[in-house]
């Protein structure tokens, strides 16, 4: 009866000294720790995360059974895991740091409107059926976020407006920029011939070669989406966050790309125009 009676007590007097400022504080934590989530979900680090969590749940456990080695065994090896996990999670932090300093962290950087990013997609896809068709190898990065201008530097040049005959023109079989990968950022082709990290995920199939490792690598260390045209099959594949979709259609590559370009704001202007019409 007594606990029945204190419990409820305290829970109220924990309440009641909560204010604004305490509530707008616990809010940004939130905040901050669901984007973590949001960029570790899906990739290999998420797994280490498990990992840590059950070691500090264990270590809970033995020091509240009073378990004394046990305990100190697992707190010396916190230590030494917390001072490794600037190493382990590198390009995971490269990465936040990235989005912060683009002021990208918080939301989504919005380019292009809802009928520009459906012209940019009809162009693109139009272009990879054309490849597909021929088996045309291509690698085409289109930019979100985090902005690739050091993978853009290993390449040539180009910025130019996207349109289907432009980019059957820069992956002619044969010439300098073919083999490498085209930058694309909003509606323009910034740059072609560029170098992609490959991947060491030796998880993965024997029948992807290298453009398919290269989309891969590259897509577990930025958000960028990454479509594959292979070289041998002209099979269309899409990698993001370190996986890859393969066998894709013409439909559902339009439908996995039209998230990539469309602005969230898009649909907001769509229903101001609406409003002005029927006035």
């Amino acid at each position: 009866m007594p606990f029945n009676i204190t419990l409820p007590m305290q829970f109220h007097g924990i309440i009641s000294t909560i204010g604004w400022f305490d509530a707008i504080d616990i809010l940004i934590v939130a905040v901050i720790l669901y984007k973590i989530y949001v960029m570790l979900k899906d990739t290999r680090a998420i797994t280490l995360v498990k990992g840590v969590l059950v070691l500090l749940a264990v270590t809970m456990v033995c020091s509240w059974a009073e378990l004394h080695v046990i305990s100190w065994l697992l707190q010396k090896a916190v230590t030494l895991l917390f001072v490794a996990l600037p190493i382990v999670f590198q390009p995971e932090l490269r990465r936040a740091l990235e989005h912060l300093g683009q002021g990208s962290f918080l939301g989504k950087t919005a380019l292009l409107d809802d009928e520009e990013a459906r012209s940019v997609v009809f162009e693109l896809t139009k272009a990879v059926k054309q490849l597909s068709a021929t088996k045309t190898g291509a690698l085409l990065v289109i930019e979100r976020n985090m902005w690739l201008n050091d993978i853009s530097a290993t390449g040539i040049q180009i910025d130019g407006l996207i349109s289907a005959d432009f980019l059957l023109n820069v992956f002619i079989v044969n010439t300098p920029l073919h083999d490498g990968a085209a930058i694309i950022r909003g509606n323009r082709l910034i740059a072609a011939g560029c170098l992609l990290p490959l991947t060491e995920n030796r998880t993965l199939s024997t029948e992807l070669g290298t453009r398919h490792r290269a989309a891969i690598g590259l897509s577990e260390q930025c958000d960028a989406l990454v479509v594959v045209v292979s070289e041998e099959t002209g099979t269309i594949s899409v990698a993001e966050n370190g996986h890859i979709m393969r066998h894709l259609d013409i439909e559902t590559l339009q439908a996995v790309l039209m998230p990539a370009f469309a602005s969230p704001q898009a649909g907001l202007k769509d229903m101001v125009r609406n409003w002005r019409k029927k006035k």
